[in-house]
């Protein structure tokens, strides 16, 4: 759920937060004898081809589920725990709410090795205004060396629409934490002047409005130079068919990339970032200082949107989830795609149509993939719109929810490796 109109007054979650004071999760642990495969129905037009070595997806039957709120994406500390942001419900009799000028986004602390039997503590609310926007909501998160950074990115809606958060604003820069989420200090951009210095109009495009940090595993172990990556979705200026929402927290054109050494003096420093710029004659990734020479990693018009990135360690691979929230009201899209670079080529591993019915921040927390690399666990949150407008949507797959979501799955491949 997204904090607009829909959302149910604070004075409710008060109440409801008497139901939630000791935070427990609701699973389904049993075994099942045989996978669920997922088909993969691919739209027209699609322009990724087929992965020849992950082929699908089968769901275990396994999942389990915690709290009531959204915009859960972990990152996995050197201490063993994972760290996440959250808000626009209620975690542990805490409620966060990030639309108005008294927006908060919430954070957490989640200790545990076994999916199915996770604690949250040290929950906590940050408050920080969105003016010159409507709503100022989580974005990248990373701990490194024991500093959590914490991005926040800007929202607006187009009145009269009807339409959720369908204008993405700018992502206005990191507060950072050296205790763990205890203390923090906060970012020395705001929303009106944001880090990236887009959009350069109202309501105008943005590449790098709502960034997440490419998952290197433990304290970033795996990643290919001790820099951190982000991906997020972008749209550029001109566009031939745009759609409506056509760059908003879900929906999206391209997928852009960029990377920095993490520091507290280099996080918030535009000078210190380089930008995907595509690729050279030979095919090697070309990297540049200067944000006007941006290209996209991947495109996709009218069917992209909210992007994340996990490495497989024990697969050499980079898995990306990319949800397509059409109008953002609707059932959305979520896909799949593979590659051994994260500058490419990507392929499809899967394309779930209607996954959730309505899932969106998908992700892949590396903490718990298996020793072979084929057992994951997807997270994220579901169906929204059901709550607030009453839609009959279904939780598809089963546990999929208004909550924070981890969902056991197998990723498929060639006959004889499986």
């Amino acid at each position: 759920m997204r904090g607009t109109t829909m959302r149910p007054p604070i004075a409710i979650l008060a109440v409801l937060a008497l139901f939630f004071i000791h935070e427990t999760a609701s699973s389904n642990s049993s075994q099942q004898i045989g996978l669920q495969v997922w088909q993969s129905k691919q739209p027209a037009g699609i322009p990724f081809a087929p992965s020849q070595k992950l082929t699908g997806i089968g769901f275990t039957g396994r999942y389990v589920h915690y709290g009531n709120a959204d915009t859960w994406f972990p990152t996995w500390a050197s201490n063993g725990n994972l760290y996440s942001p959250w808000t626009d419900g209620i975690v542990n009799g805490v409620a966060s709410s990030s639309k108005g000028v008294k927006a908060t986004t919430g954070y957490a602390t989640i200790v545990g090795d076994d999916p199915l039997h996770l604690t949250i503590k040290n929950v906590g609310v940050y408050a920080a205004s969105p003016l010159p926007y409507e709503g100022r909501y989580p974005a990248g998160s990373l701990v490194y060396k024991g500093v959590w950074f914490y991005g926040t990115y800007c929202l607006r809606e187009t009145p009269g629409k009807g339409l959720n958060w369908d204008i993405l604003g700018s992502f206005v820069g990191f507060r950072y934490s050296t205790d763990y989420g205890l203390t923090w200090h906060e970012s020395p951009h705001s929303p009106g002047h944001p880090l990236f210095n887009e959009p350069t109009k109202r309501n105008g495009s943005v590449k790098l409005g709502l960034p997440h940090f490419v998952d290197f595993g433990k304290n970033m172990e795996y990643s290919p130079d001790g820099k951190a990556y982000l991906v997020s979705q972008g749209a550029v200026e001109w566009d031939p068919k745009p759609r409506d929402a056509n760059l908003s927290w879900i929906t999206g054109d391209q997928i852009y990339l960029t990377r920095v050494k993490p520091s507290i003096k280099t996080i918030n420093r535009r000078s210190e970032y380089e930008y995907f710029a595509g690729h050279d004659a030979q095919g090697h990734a070309v990297w540049t200082r200067e944000f006007s020479k941006i290209q996209p990693l991947i495109g996709w018009n009218n069917n992209m949107g909210n992007v994340s990135v996990t490495y497989d360690a024990p697969l050499k691979k980079y898995l990306m989830t990319v949800t397509d929230g059409g109008n953002t009201i609707g059932k959305f899209n979520t896909y799949i795609l593979e590659s051994s670079k994260i500058s490419g080529p990507w392929r499809l591993v899967v394309y779930m149509h209607h996954f959730g019915e309505q899932a969106y921040f998908v992700n892949i927390p590396s903490k718990f993939i298996s020793e072979d690399g084929r057992t994951l666990w997807l997270s994220y949150s579901a169906n929204f719109m059901k709550d607030y407008q009453h839609r009959a949507y279904k939780s598809n797959p089963p546990g999929s929810g208004y909550w924070w979501t981890l969902e056991e799955l197998r990723l498929l491949g060639p006959a004889k490796s499986e």
